[in-house]
Formats: structure tokens, sequence, C-alpha cells
């Protein structure tokens, strides 16, 4: 930035003083440019070597998600059909060769019995796992906004019965609740020709049993900030103006909520993953044929001695990508709120 010298009266005679100009451009001829929040907290997260690495996996992890069915087509090398050539019988069929059956037809080897291609599988149940965890989160996040929002807002008989609600939903034992809830919904509602669950509706009950449960937590937090800004001078200055409430809350209130939902998402999507793999194993959620992470730890877990790379791959890919969403989460809540950063 340039500065201009302004001529001033002295007892010793005329001194120049040096005072910038806002206005002018820098030394090297480029103007000066803000940065908005956005742009800001992007530039935090890129200095951050843990929280990029975090994100690149977790892309990944989406990308592969998405092309799937391309991924397995297109390459060959995961084929959706059991191979049986693969199986050897004689072994109580156990796949041919060591490791599984790893070999450059089948990238992570075959599933003992069956002789899926475990690459297939993985892949078309992490588009399942997602699925679940972005789904839930999403809705999670929507009903505890609005909840939030409306407790910390309007005070009074509507903040203290969402408040008792949230209580009583955070007093629930999520995963116990879910396990007794969701085959007794999916046994209630629209059965296939074969007597069970369509698989769709499964998917759909186990998302809003699970969004069902994690709701109360965003509430919670909206709610706590909504307390605090609602005594603020720009709101006291919209209600001064004649404001309507849906002007509040939603051009006053809610775009200085952001960082607080992002953060509440981020987590919650790692969490609501792992909520389904736990479904999943136990039998709850996600039924064998169809693929799915959880399903194929439960398989797995019978085939340990015999063949421990099929429980040892998803299992790791799970880990991997719940930690990696993790990260990502904690390095979205540190950059947004300063104060929680880690020392």
């Amino acid at each position: 930035m340039t500065t201009q010298h302004q001529p001033v009266e002295s007892g010793g005679g005329t001194t120049l003083l040096a005072t910038a100009s806002p206005q002018d451009p820098r030394s090297d001829g480029t103007a000066v440019a803000g940065r908005s929040p956005a742009r800001m907290a992007w530039t935090r997260i890129r200095r951050d070597k843990v929280t990029m690495t975090a994100l690149v996996v977790t892309v990944l992890f989406i990308v592969i998600a998405l092309v799937a069915p391309v991924l397995t087509a297109v390459t060959g090398w995961g084929p959706t059909t059991p191979d049986n050539k693969a199986i050897d019988p004689d072994t109580g069929n156990f796949p041919y060769g060591s490791l599984g059956g790893i070999s450059l037809t089948h990238l992570l080897g075959v599933e003992p019995g069956t002789g899926y291609d475990l690459f297939a599988r993985i892949v078309y149940g992490l588009r399942t796992s997602l699925f679940v965890g972005f789904a839930s989160a999403v809705l999670s996040t929507v009903a505890g906004v609005v909840g939030g929002l409306a407790a910390g807002y309007f005070g009074g008989w509507v903040d203290s019965l969402l408040s008792r609600i949230m209580d009583v939903m955070l007093a629930f034992p999520q995963l116990l609740f879910i396990i007794a809830l969701t085959p007794v919904i999916q046994n209630a509602l629209q059965t296939n020709s074969h007597g069970g669950t369509d698989e769709n509706l499964r998917l759909l009950v186990l998302v809003l049993n699970i969004a069902a449960f994690a709701w109360a937590y965003t509430a919670r937090l909206v709610r706590g900030q909504v307390l605090s800004l609602r005594e603020r001078e720009f709101v006291d200055a919209a209600r001064l103006m004649s404001a309507g409430r849906r002007h509040i809350l939603f051009r006053q209130l809610l775009p200085n909520l952001w960082a607080p939902i992002l953060i509440s998402f981020a987590l919650a999507v790692p969490q609501n993953i792992t909520t389904e793999a736990a479904l999943s194993y136990l039998g709850v959620g996600v039924i064998p044929p169809a693929p799915d992470w959880g399903s194929l730890l439960s398989d797995a877990s019978q085939y340990f001695l015999q063949d421990p790379m099929y429980l040892f791959i998803p299992g790791v890919l799970l880990l991997v990508l719940v930690l990696a969403l993790n990260l990502l989460g904690d390095g979205v809540r540190d950059v947004l709120d300063p104060r929680a950063r880690r020392g």
C-alpha cells in the first residue's frame, strides 16, 4: 500500500507526515481485495495437512461409491455375479489360493461359500453406508435446526416443551431403541413377494430411525446459540423496523448459525455410518444378499480363523472411512470455532 506525505506545521518548520490511503493499490500494482468467511475457512483448511488428508480420503470414498457400477462393469475388477470357479468345495467352500483368493480378477478376493467378489461387495456396500450416513445426518440436522430455532427464539412454553422433548430423546439409549424399533416398523410395512421387507423400504426406515434419535443433539446446540443471538443489537434493530418473525428467524438468526450447524452435520455423518454398520452387523439393518459393510463383517466373523482377510479388509476400510470423516469434522470445527482449537 502506498503512502501519502502531508505537510504539518511544527515549531521547527514543516514536517512531512506519512499517511496510508486505503484505496491505493499495493506497491506491486495489485489492489487490496477482501476475503469472504468461506474463503478464509478454506485457506485455513488447506494449511492443515491432517484435515486436507481426511478431505482427500473422504472425497475418494464418495467418488468410488458414485461410480461403483461403472467401476465394476468396465474394469472387470469386481464381477457382481458369483464365481464358483474361485471356490474350492473340497476345503469347505473357501477361496482358492492364499489371502482369501486375491488375484488380478478378484483384487480383494472372494467371499467364502458364495463366491461373490469382495471388491464389488465393498464398493456397493460403501454406497449404502454413505447414503444412510448422509441422509440421516441431513434429516436430523434440519429437524434439529427447526426445533432449536423455535425453542431459543420463542421461549416460554414452546421452549419448555421442546426442551423436555430434547431431554427425553437424549436420555434414550439410541442404539438399543433402534434395534428394538427397526424390525417392528419394517414388519408392519409393505413386504415383497418373498415375505420380507423391500430393501429400499428397509433403508428408509433405517434412515428415519437414526435421524429420529439424533436430531436432539443439533437442536440443543442451536437453541443455546439462538438464546445468545436473540438479545443482540441487530435483532433489536430488526424488531424496531417492524420485521416479522420469519424475517428475524431466517434472515437474521439463521445466517449466524451456519458454523455450528455445519460442525454438527460434519460430526453426525461418521456417527451415523457407525450406527448403520452396527445395526447391519446385528441383523436389523441391511440384510444379505444386499451389500453392506456391517453385514460383511457379520458374515466374516464366522470365517475369521480360515479366511482372516475376509474380515480384515472391510474392517480396515470402515475404520479408515470413519476416521477420515471424524478428522474432517474436527478440522471443520477448529476452523469455524477458534475457541475449540486444540492446544
